[in-house]
C-alpha cells in the first residue's frame, strides 16, 4: 500500500513553517520526532475537560483519567505484544528506563566481581547507568566493540562471557550510526548461557514492528517522544517474573501498599515502579501516538524510511570529501558524516540558516566519536513526514555549505 505522503504531512502542521525565510526540512527525528496533531489535542482535551489526579481520586475526573491512563498502558501492551499488562512500566523516557533496570536489577541481582556487557556504539544513558551501578557494586563492565563500517562483532560475545555475566545491554539501533544490531541472535546466546538482556528500543520502537516476545527481551525500554507523542514519558517492558524479585527504583505514593515506620509492603506491578505522580496528560497523550501509529501501514513506512535514507546516502557519496560513518548493510534512517576540512558545527550553523535542521556534535557517544578519532560528527534523521525533494534541497544546501567554507572541491 503506497504512503500518502502530503496528507501525513498535514498531521505533522509544524513541519509548514519557515525559518529565516526558507522552508522548514527537519531531518532531526533521531533526536525527537515532531508531534502529531491528535496528541496535541487530546493534551488540550484532558487539560480543559477531565484533568484530576489518577488512582486516588473518588470523584468523575479522577476516574475519567485514571481510565484513559490505564488504557493507554493496555495499548502499549498490544502495540510490542506483550504478555502481561503489568509488564508496562511508564516512565520520563528510554533514559530513565535504562537507569531503573541498572538501579533495581543491579541492586537485586549483581554481587562484586560480576559482569555487565555493553556494546561500543551505546548511547550514553546505555553506558552511565551501568558504570554507576557497577562502582557501587563493585562490577566490572566488558565492551562488544564494532568494526569501521559500523557492523557490531557480536562473533566476539563468546570470549566476553563467563559465569560471571549476569546481563547484556544493547542499542537496537545505534543512534549514531544507524546500525540494526542482531538483538534477536545476542538475546538467544545470552539466554543460552542464563544471562539476561536489555534492548535499548529508542530508535527502533516506531521504525520496526516490535514484539518483545518473540525477540525475547527480559527489558526494552522506549521513549513517547520518538514515536510523535509527549516528551517526558515513556515506557520500560520488562518480563514479570523478573519485575517481581526486583527492588524498587524509587519510593513514594503510589508504589506502597502499607507503610508503617517500622515497614514498608510494596505495591504489585506495574505501580512497585511507579512512584509519584506521573505525567498524567503525557501518558494519556500518548495513548493518541500509539493509535496514530496502529493506523499506519508500518511495512510501507519502513519501505518508504529506507527508501529515502538509501536515496540520500548515494548523493552523499558523490560528494567529494565526504565521510560516512557506518556503511554496513544492516542500517536504519540515521546518517553520519563529515567533509574533510570542516568543522561539523561549522556546517550545521550554515545548513540551519538554510532552513535544515540536523544533529551536529558527538550525538551522547563519546565511544563511537572516540573510535573514528572525530571531534563529533552531522546526522541526518528521516521519519515518514519527510520527501525526496528535501533530501535534494538538503544536498544542494550542503554543497553551498562546503564551498562557502572553503571545503573539497565537489563532484558535479
Amino acid at each position: 500500500m503506497a504512503l500518502d505522503i502530503l496528507k501525513i504531512r498535514k498531521d505533522f502542521p509544524i513541519l509548514d513553517q519557515k525559518v529565516y525565510g526558507k522552508p522548514l526540512i527537519y531531518f532531526d527525528s533521531a533526536a525527537s520526532a515532531q508531534k502529531v496533531l491528535s496528541v496535541l489535542k487530546k493534551e488540550e482535551q484532558l487539560v480543559l475537560e477531565y484533568y484530576g489526579n489518577i488512582h486516588r481520586g473518588a470523584h468523575y475526573m479522577a476516574d475519567k483519567a485514571t481510565a484513559e491512563f490505564e488504557a493507554v498502558r493496555d495499548s502499549v501492551k498490544n502495540f510490542i505484544n506483550a504478555r502481561f499488562r503489568e509488564e508496562i512500566i511508564f516512565t520520563k523516557g528510554a533514559t530513565e528506563g535504562m537507569n531503573l533496570v541498572a538501579f533495581s536489577f543491579g541492586e537485586s541481582f549483581i554481587n562484586e566481581g560480576d559482569e555487565i556487557i555493553l556494546t561500543e556504539m551505546e548511547h550514553h544513558a546505555n553506558i552511565v547507568p551501568w558504570q554507576m551501578m557497577a562502582m557501587r557494586r563493585k562490577a566490572v563492565i566488558k565492551v562488544i566493540p564494532f568494526s569501521d563500517d559500523g557492523r557490531l562483532e557480536v562473533e566476539k560475545l563468546d570470549s566476553l562471557i563467563t559465569s560471571k555475566t549476569k546481563i547484556i545491554a544493547v542499542a537496537h539501533i545505534s543512534n549514531t550510526l544507524g546500525m540494526v544490531n542482531p538483538v534477536k541472535e545476542i538475546i538467544a546466546k545470552a539466554h543460552s548461557h542464563g544471562i539476561k538482556v536489555l534492548v535499548d528500543g529508542a530508535q527502533s520502537v516506531k521504525h520496526f514492528k516490535i514484539d518483545v516476545q518473540d525477540m525475547d527481551a527480559d527489558f526494552y525500554s522506549f521513549s513517547s517522544h520518538k514515536m510523535y507523542g509527549p516528551n517526558g514519558v515513556g515506557v520500560l517492558y520488562g518480563k514479570r517474573e523478573l519485575l517481581d524479585k526486583m527492588v524498587p527504583y524509587q519510593g513514594g505514593g503510589e508504589m506502597i501498599s502499607v507503610v508503617k515506620f517500622e515497614k514498608t509492603t510494596y505495591n504489585s506491578l506495574p505501580y512497585k515502579f511507579e512512584a509519584g505522580t506521573p505525567d498524567i496528560t503525557g501518558v494519556i497523550a500518548f495513548g493518541e501516538a500509539v493509535r496514530y501509529l496502529n493506523e499506519m501501514d508500518t511495512d510501507a513506512m519502513i519501505s518508504y524510511e529506507n527508501s529515502l535514507t538509501c536515496y540520500c546516502m548515494d548523493e552523499l557519496k558523490k560528494i567529494k570529501g565526504v565521510i560516512i560513518y557506518g556503511t554496513w548493510k544492516d542500517h536504519s534512517s540515521v546518517i553520519s558524516f563529515n567533509i574533510k576540512g570542516i568543522h561539523h558545527y561549522d556546517l550545521a550553523m550554515i545548513l540551519d540558516k538554510g532552513g535544515v535542521a540536523l544533529r551536529s556534535g558527538r550525538l551522547c557517544a563519546d565511544p563511537v566519536m572516540d573510535h573514528y578519532g572525530v571531534s563529533g560528527m552531522l546526522r541526518v534523521s528521516f521519519d515518514v513526514y519527510n520527501t525526496f525533494a528535501e533530501v535534494d534541497s538538503f544536498i544542494v544546501l550542503l554543497k553551498k555549505a562546503i564551498k562557502m567554507l572553503g571545503g573539497a572541491k565537489i563532484n558535479e
